[in-house]
Parts: structure tokens; C-alpha cells; sequence
């Protein structure tokens, strides 16, 4: 499975990436939301892992960008923000569910289906 992940926190994407690297055949990754939709159309991943609060373009406008050219993309925001309203905002950007970056363990569950 190729997996894209979004992250300004080079810690963080290296966290991800070791947590689910049994899972993955490929990962790729980016710092920016403004880099996201440049690299999906590159590399083609199966699934999108995203933060929200980045620096130039945040998550949940580049979702809605990648969304906005390819439908079909599973896109999971993986967040230290995690309330109703930022819940809303990512299911109306076009993201399947959040996954808290203080518990990943749902995230394996989630790759299993892809």
C-alpha cells in the first residue's frame, strides 16, 4: 500500500511512518498542505494521511483540493485537534475520519481496509 503523509513536523511524519510501516509498501511525504495535491498526482497513493494546522495551506483546504480532483481519495486527517466542530470541517472537506496524533492505534485499523 502506498501511503501519503502531510505534516509540517518532520518528527511526526518519521513517527507515522515507523508506526505504520509494516502496513505500507511505499511511503511518501510532504510538509505542506500546498505540496499535497502535487504530490498525490505524482505518486498516486492509496490513502492520504493529513495534519490540519500547517504553515502556507492547512489540511483541511488542501483535502478539499486533492477531493476536488480525485473523488476517490481516502484522505484521514491525523490531528492533535479533535472536536466536534474540526470533525465537521474534515467530513465537509471530503476526509473519511480523524485519528488523533495522541493515540494512533485506530490508524492501523483504518489501513487494514484500504
Amino acid at each position: 500500500m502506498k501511503i501519503l503523509i502531510v505534516d509540517d513536523s518532520e518528527p511526526m511524519r518519521t513517527m507515522i511512518r515507523t508506526y505504520i510501516s509494516d502496513l505500507s509498501t511505499e511511503v511518501v511525504e510532504c510538509c505542506d498542505g500546498s505540496e499535497a495535491l502535487e504530490a498525490y498526482r505524482e505518486h498516486r497513493p492509496d490513502i492520504v494521511l493529513m495534519d490540519i494546522k500547517m504553515t502556507r495551506m492547512d489540511g483541511l483546504a488542501a483535502t478539499s483540493q486533492i477531493i476536488q480532483y480525485f473523488p476517490e481519495t481516502r484522505v484521514v486527517i491525523v490531528s492533535q485537534w479533535d472536536d466536534a466542530p474540526i470533525r465537521e470541517a474534515a467530513r465537509l472537506a471530503g476526509a473519511e475520519t480523524i485519528v488523533s496524533k495522541a493515540d494512533l492505534f485506530p490508524l492501523r485499523g483504518i489501513l487494514a481496509t484500504v
